[in-house]
């Protein structure tokens, strides 16, 4: 790789990593292309998975702040770097993972921190944002009604002025 393919390289791969909330690392030695095409899309839209090299996303890595990444960097490499839902993600990765035993999860970073294999598995145990917020809202509606009906209740019992 030329030089000045290199330095791209490095800037797209520094970029992926300031702008994503969450990175996914993962070792694909025997997964076919199509294999890889077919994680590709069970990802979605908001997430990235490139095949990289490790020296030069090391470099990369360091130029955005990320520390911790230099020993997940061992063997062929790729990443999914996530735009959207870390959750989302880690779940299709692990779906993936359990049909493909050739896809390993060898760590992350997430909010800059770094994060182990056991991390990843269990942020895709989570369930998603959107089932969390439902749940949330659900909880706080039962909480008004039950306010509300304590107090129909209190006015209820008050004496009335005959």
């Amino acid at each position: 790789m030329a030089r000045a393919n290199k330095a791209t390289a490095v800037a797209e791969l520094t970029e992926h990593f300031r702008d994503s909330n969450a990175a996914v690392l993962t070792e694909y030695r025997g997964l076919t292309v199509a294999q890889l095409k077919t994680l590709r899309r069970s990802l979605g839209s908001t997430v990235t998975y490139a095949v990289v090299k490790n020296t030069l996303t090391k470099i990369a890595a360091k130029d955005a702040g990320i520390t911790g990444v230099d020993d997940l960097l061992a063997g062929p490499s790729a990443i999914a770097f996530v735009k959207g839902d870390a959750v989302e993600a880690a779940k299709a990765i692990r779906e993936f993972a359990k049909d493909n035993a050739a896809l390993v999860i060898k760590g992350g970073i997430m909010d800059g921190k770094p994060l182990s294999a056991a991390d990843i598995q269990k942020i895709a145990d989570l369930e998603s944002r959107e089932v969390l917020l439902s749940k949330l809202a659900g909880a706080m509606k039962r909480s008004e009604e039950a306010r509300l009906n304590s107090s129909h209740t209190d006015i209820s019992r008050m004496p009335s002025s005959a």
